[in-house]
């Protein structure tokens, strides 16, 4: 496999992430070092009630280990609609080329719990939980005529259902906002990587709700859930198509309001070079509309990613071939590296015409998280 090598490129000396082939080989499976005792889990509600609302709790053991909640509200005012709060965001301006200058490129590291196992891919699907795949509709034509839409597929196509909850595959997640269903993943204590065009960009400058749930499968969150209080954003991505200038900037951090990522854990993440295009590194996490109906994750590895020679490392999308589909975007590209006991997040899905698929990532999403994580830990 050949790997495209460009003496212009700003990180010459970047270190090469391990073939998505070799990874089992040389990153081995951990167990976990210790268990988590006395955890709790928020499940935000959003009720339409008047002041003097009261509520009683109480819990049903079934026959198997899950117990049941009943939640009863009194004086429920029935028929009406509520919905969450508008969300605060906050723009940063693009590197721009100013990433040339830099000594290395842009990087956070990833953090294991103790409580979690590490697999370096997920378990396959047990017979129960495997169900019939939901129809996959027609790939539109001549889609580039007007700008990118939302993820294609190549057959034959490698994407496997699975409902692992073991560590990295515990950090990814679906993704709800106002205006659809997407893909995510924790890259920080309280931050979660996804997509821009999944966003509901208030005319006023907040965002519409976001709702996050680590591991859904199938209407069960073993993590719980959380929402988003604030933004970060270098481009208002609105869609329904994706220009190329939208194209290198599809991606938000979220600051969401637990810090579930001492639950999860959270990937790490690396500035991407072109220095690694195609090399079959990277894998993706997404939650598809035509497999699954956007309730169950599936994976895929051996993704091979290529940047825009006339675009900089600090802000570019990506073309690639994986097989993605509405509802995987924002679900990330990652590798790992030797030594490292996480995988790093490159990209995120974003677009697809009628011969590829594209990701966003760069330096500039580094930074977005850097900033996020630096002003709400």
């Amino acid at each position: 496999m050949k790997i495209r090598q460009d003496k212009n490129l700003a990180f010459k000396n970047q270190p090469q992430p391990i073939l998505a082939k070799d990874v089992a080989r040389k990153i081995k499976t951990q167990k976990a070092k210790k268990p988590l005792a006395g955890v709790s889990i928020e499940w935000p509600m959003v009720i339409p009630g008047v002041v003097s609302t009261k509520a009683s709790v109480s819990l049903k053991r079934d026959r198997s280990t899950a117990k049941q909640l009943k939640l009863t509200i009194e004086q429920f005012n029935i028929g009406t609609h509520v919905f969450p709060p508008s969300i605060t965001t906050k723009g940063l301006k693009s590197l721009g080329n100013k990433s040339r200058s830099f000594n290395k490129a842009l990087e956070i590291q990833g953090f294991l719990p103790d409580h979690l196992v590490r697999k370096t891919a997920p378990a396959r699907l047990s017979k129960t939980l495997d169900t019939p795949r939901k129809t996959r509709g027609p790939v539109a034509k001549n889609a580039e005529k007007s700008g990118n839409e939302a993820t294609t597929i190549f057959l034959p196509e490698s994407r496997r259902v699975f409902s692992d909850t073991s560590f990295p595959w515990c950090t990814c997640g679906r993704v709800d906002t106002p205006i659809g269903q997407s893909s995510g993943v924790m890259v920080g204590p309280r931050h979660l990587l996804t997509v821009s065009h999944a966003i509901q960009w208030n005319s006023n400058g907040t965002a519409g709700w976001i709702r996050f749930r680590p591991s859904y499968f199938n209407g069960s969150t073993p993590f719980g859930e959380a929402w988003g209080t604030r933004v970060y954003f270098k481009h208002k991505v609105t869609g329904p198509t994706i220009d190329w200038i939208e194209g290198m900037y599809d991606y938000v951090c979220v600051v969401l309001g637990t810090r579930m990522g001492n639950l999860t854990g959270w990937m790490g993440s690396r500035g991407y070079t072109d220095g690694w295009d195609g090399g079959a590194y990277w894998s993706h996490v997404g939650y598809p509309g035509d497999l699954t109906g956007g309730n169950r994750p599936t994976f895929e590895s051996n993704i091979s990613l290529d940047g825009s020679w006339w675009q900089f490392d600090s802000h570019e999308s990506m073309s690639h071939r994986g097989d993605v589909w509405p509802g995987q975007s924002g679900g990330p590209f990652f590798g790992w590296w030797s030594g490292e006991g996480w995988p790093r997040v490159v990209a995120v899905q974003s677009s697809h015409n009628s011969s590829e698929n594209n990701a966003s990532g760069g330096q500039d999403m580094v930074d977005l998280i850097i900033r996020a994580r630096n002003e709400y830990a």
